[in-house]
């Protein structure tokens, strides 16, 4: 017997809403159910069957159908393709009939009219593939695709890409050799929502189901409750139909994240909008070297951040994790604390003999605030002055209360809401090389100071012993001088980089490179400073664990042989000079800065629509890049001609874009990506 065959593909897996088709869509039915109950009353289809994966999480679905005419296949997640044509064969379905499980509303008389006009009692088929979604008219949630095994096994053995295989029909709708026909509406319904990808298409559902409160009703039902009640459909307006199929993995991800965390996730310089805004693969399985391996399996390479600048010694180096791994096996955090505190912090006062006392900390941002309490303490005043990017706390952020310099130092349009009032005129900040700047400052706010907190460089060096200078000027003041080194800290030497330039802080803060890639941060300071700790409270439980110890250790020894500084400034200056020729070659001015281990340019003309584009394109040969390298051991001379190269290529057709005229958007396919950290200190 030649069967007429629907198949649900579901599972409960989805990005965007999980276990959204076990949800109870009522008292009695889940989604899953509410949908095969409707379809049940279709007169044509004599086999039903719900098509999930083999993943464990989808045991529980299974199990809906256990005692039911429903009968269950599971198979690959992504080759959905491969299901419906295992399911057919085994069926020996005539045709199949398409339907996905996030539509409870699917209309049975909708299926049977399609069922005929691709079938006869013969079962000669006059059109091999019937639907309404060649051209959308119906509303969203009720469509359908009927199709013969014939269509279905074409596309089975000839598509290749993943999006036709995870989608099933794509194929067979472009194919030539196929004969289509796609019902239309006179009168265009396709604006009406009633399919279900989030939380508020599920609150849309339940309203309409209490207002017509039977399981078989019409499409027109529906949709004549609707327009008598306008307000509902504005609960999901915003949802754009049949986005899903066009999202990549990772762009559902980062939809789903924003929902339950604020900004999407916890670092700003990770956002996506920043990078590659809809196309960026913002998450990853695993990494080593400079290496990435995303969700969609692809493997990148890093010419971009390398987590923010953590790891100097590459990914998942596997001397730090073997002591990591050990110190995890001896307990990470106890009652008790942990004797290689002492060891870490002996060795970071012996490589800054100027420092006595150690404090450690999670991160840049405790660090810094560790430093600038501190100084408080030990002076008794308030006031502090900075030069750079500290991070995100009040007594930083409250600079932009007044007159937003740190739009100079950070990026612009910094939000200041939660940041205390009260801490208005509590900082105040200068440019790096400005020394009159400063030294105005201190003139109008004499013996208020407690600090200086400065970078001791971002991107330019120090001109006219600008540093020696800024030692004096606090000496002869009594201002604290802090140096923060939480990016710079042992990219150019074995400890900070202001012992390059022979001049020395009273208080020093480390972080990203120490640990290489885990989560350590240390404040250096001189005895008198560092014992005001007793005087005010600075402590925190997850200061203690192991973890950043034992890696920080294992980094500074492996630093000690290796000397990986070397190595990072030349490739830094390599990929600088490289830069430079290559732009010229094109005639493409661009602005070369940052201190060569973490080298960096700006475009002169439409800089962040260049950026993007240039990120857009490395991303076509899997190569993660912007206009910003924190260089690393990993990065070999082979992998930085190969990323050169593809740099050239790129130069070259941006020049081709300017004689043209292009207007510069028109490059892009996606939005133009946000500013990230200002360079303008």
């Amino acid at each position: 017997m030649e069967n007429i065959t629907v198949i649900v593909q579901a599972r409960c897996g989805s990005i965007r809403y999980p276990n959204k088709v076990l949800e109870k869509i009522n008292k009695d039915y889940s989604l899953i159910e509410f949908l095969f109950l409707r379809l049940f009353r279709s007169k044509k289809i004599n086999s039903f069957y719900l098509a999930t994966t083999t993943k464990s999480e989808d045991n529980k679905l299974c199990k809906l159908f256990k005692n039911s005419k429903v009968k269950v296949f599971r198979g690959s997640e992504e080759n959905v393709l491969n299901r419906y044509y295992k399911i057919a064969k085994k069926d020996k379905s005539k045709i199949i009939i398409r339907i996905t499980g996030d539509c409870p509303f699917v209309d049975h008389r909708i299926i049977d009219k399609f069922i005929n006009k691709i079938d006869n009692k013969k079962f000669k088929t006059k059109f091999d593939y019937v639907s309404n979604t060649l051209e959308y008219t119906y509303p969203d949630g009720f469509d359908v695709e009927v199709f013969n095994f014939r269509s279905l096994e074409l596309a089975y053995k000839n598509a290749t890409s993943s999006h036709d295989k995870e989608h099933v029909t794509p194929f067979i709708k472009r194919s030539k050799k196929l004969k289509k026909f796609n019902f239309k509406l006179s009168n265009n319904l396709s604006n009406f929502r009633l399919s279900v990808d989030e939380s508020k298409d599920l609150k849309l559902i339940k309203i309409l189901l209490k207002k017509i409160q039977n399981i078989d009703f019409t499409m027109n039902d529906m949709i004549n409750i609707l327009k008598k009640n306008k307000d509902l459909s504005k609960i999901n307006k915003d949802i754009i139909n049949n986005q899903g199929s066009l999202m990549s993995k990772n762009f559902k991800y980062w939809q789903r994240a924003k929902k339950v965390i604020p900004g999407g996730n916890m670092l700003l310089s990770k956002r996506p909008e920043i990078f590659l805004p809809e196309n960026w693969p913002t998450y990853y399985t695993k990494s080593e070297g400079c290496k990435i391996w995303g969700l969609d399996k692809k493997k990148y390479l890093d010419l971009s951040f390398m987590g923010v600048g953590t790891n100097i010694l590459g990914y998942n180096n596997s001397q730090v994790n073997k002591s990591v791994s050990k110190a995890i096996k001896s307990g990470n955090l106890t009652t008790l604390n942990n004797p290689d505190e002492i060891i870490l912090a002996e060795k970071l006062i012996k490589i800054h003999k100027w420092s006595n006392m150690v404090k450690f900390a999670r991160t840049g941002a405790d660090a810094n605030s560790i430093a600038i309490r501190l100084s408080r303490a030990f002076t008794k005043k308030d006031l502090v002055i900075f030069c750079g990017y500290h991070g995100w706390n009040d007594w930083y952020l409250a600079n932009n209360l007044v007159d937003k310099k740190v739009d100079q130092h950070l990026l612009k349009g910094i939000k200041t809401e939660g940041v205390s009032k009260s801490l208005k005129n509590s900082i105040l900040a200068f440019k790096y090389n400005e020394i009159n700047e400063l030294i105005n400052i201190i003139k109008n706010n004499k013996n208020k100071i407690s600090s200086l907190i400065m970078e001791v460089s971002r991107n330019f060096k120090p001109e006219n012993n600008f540093l020696k200078k800024i030692r004096k000027i606090c000496n002869d003041n009594k201002i604290i001088l802090i140096f923060d080194e939480c990016t710079t800290g042992f990219r150019y030497n074995l400890g900070g980089l202001h012992l390059q330039y022979g001049v020395n802080p009273d208080i020093a803060t480390f972080g990203k490179a120490i640990g290489n890639g885990y989560g350590i941060t240390a404040v250096l300071g001189k005895n008198k400073i560092m014992k005001k700790a007793k005087n005010t409270f600075v402590s925190s439980t997850f200061w203690t664990e192991k973890i950043g110890v034992s890696a920080a250790l294992k980094t500074i020894e492996i630093m000690e042989k290796t000397k990986p500084w070397n190595k990072i400034n030349r490739s830094g200056e390599f990929i600088k000079k490289k830069w430079k020729e290559i732009c010229e070659k094109y005639n493409i001015n661009i602005n070369i800065s940052g201190l060569n281990a973490m080298p960096t340019f700006t475009f002169d003309n439409d800089h962040q629509v260049l950026k993007t584009y240039l990120t857009q394109e490395m991303l076509k040969k899997n190569i993660l890049a912007t206009n910003t390298i924190y260089v690393s051991t990993a990065h070999t001379r082979k992998i930085i001609l190969n990323y050169l190269k593809e740099f050239e290529i790129i130069i070259k057709k941006i020049s081709k874009f300017k004689k043209k005229q292009i207007k510069s958007k028109s490059i892009l396919k996606g939005p133009v990506s946000q500013s990230t950290f200002s360079r303008l200190n």
